[in-house]
């Protein structure tokens, strides 16, 4: 690896970190009118905004290949049309991430940003657990120690120090209920990405693109259609434009670093999204992180590290969502 890849690597990891970690600033500094599912439907449309061109362009580049590589034509038209042998996945994927796009932003709204951004990093622990029983991975006994590390961590500053149950807000759950779900669609998918059957770019257009008509077919069944008047508003419209810019290019960029450094050197980068996530909430939320919060931080960010150093080669998707 040369100094310039590793410089390069490293630039778009700490760009990654900056966008994950203003996800959860924006989604609870949007204005109130917006309730969680209307703001999680014009997220995805965002992303899918966002891919579209990246895919048109990369199916093109592919094409060229085509034209250029005629012995090499299996392989390329396995990444051009090969996601078409997966419908049913791609549908559940992309329903499967609206629900969770939802659940996301009810769980920082509800338990506030620094410790919603600590229980975001169970991730992780899910992608082990789903990868184990699904693609039938391996988890090493280190693996297990840290990610039972990670959980006392967490519950060390969620529940500030008092380990007691009651205490633990909703908001929470429902946040380790969304890794769970995200790491579930990881895990289903994985073996078309190991095929070479789907592109980042072919999965990030289709999934938004799939989750973005769930939402909205589904959401005048919970909410009045005078809501319709929301996605009109200048200042609505920036908030819709923000986090799905931010979530999406958090996505790309996290990609670009794989692709000039290992995923265990990347991981490390972005780790500390529950640190930058507490600087950012004092600045524009006025949260403020306690003694507990770091204490737990610190360990979630040492667990990190230590299971993904065990098994360098686990897969990007255990890292981000």
């Amino acid at each position: 690896m040369s100094d310039k890849d590793n410089i390069k690597g490293i630039s778009f990891g700490l760009v990654s970190l900056f966008f994950v970690s203003m996800q959860p600033i924006i989604a609870n500094s949007r204005p109130q009118v917006l309730d969680a599912y209307i703001f999680a439907a014009m997220a995805v449309v965002v992303m899918a905004l966002l891919f579209l061109p990246l895919l048109i362009l990369d199916q093109s580049r592919l094409k060229n290949q085509l034209e250029k590589e005629p012995l090499n034509r299996e392989n390329l038209e396995k990444k051009l049309h090969g996601w078409k042998n997966h419908k049913k996945l791609l549908i559940y994927i992309g329903i499967n991430f609206g629900v969770a796009q939802i659940l996301f932003f009810i769980a920082y709204e509800l338990a506030g940003a620094i410790s919603t951004s600590l229980a975001q990093q169970t991730t992780i622990i899910f992608a082990l657990l789903f990868g184990y029983f699904i693609n039938h991975d391996k988890i090493t006994k280190t693996q297990i120690i840290f990610a039972a590390i990670l959980f006392f961590g967490l519950f060390l500053a969620i529940t500030q120090g008092s380990f007691d149950l009651i205490t633990i807000n909703l908001g929470i759950f429902v946040m380790i209920a969304t890794a769970a779900l995200w790491m579930l669609a990881h895990a289903l998918i994985r073996p078309v990405f190991k095929n070479k059957e789907i592109t980042v770019y072919q999965l990030g257009f289709i999934r938004n693109a799939i989750g973005s008509i769930f939402l909205f077919s589904t959401y005048f069944i919970f909410y009045p259609a005078e809501n319709i008047h929301l996605l009109f508003d200048g200042i609505n419209i920036i908030f819709f434009v923000l986090i799905g810019l931010f979530y999406g290019l958090d996505i790309l960029c996290w990609y670009k670093c794989l692709s000039y450094i290992e995923v265990s050197r990347g991981s490390v980068l972005v780790s500390p999204m529950p640190i930058v996530v507490a600087l950012l909430a004092f600045i524009f939320l006025g949260e403020i992180m306690t003694l507990f919060h770091a204490i737990g931080a610190i360990i979630i960010i040492m667990s990190i590290f230590m299971i993904v150093r065990v098994k360098k080669e686990i897969t990007p998707l255990a890292i981000k969502s």
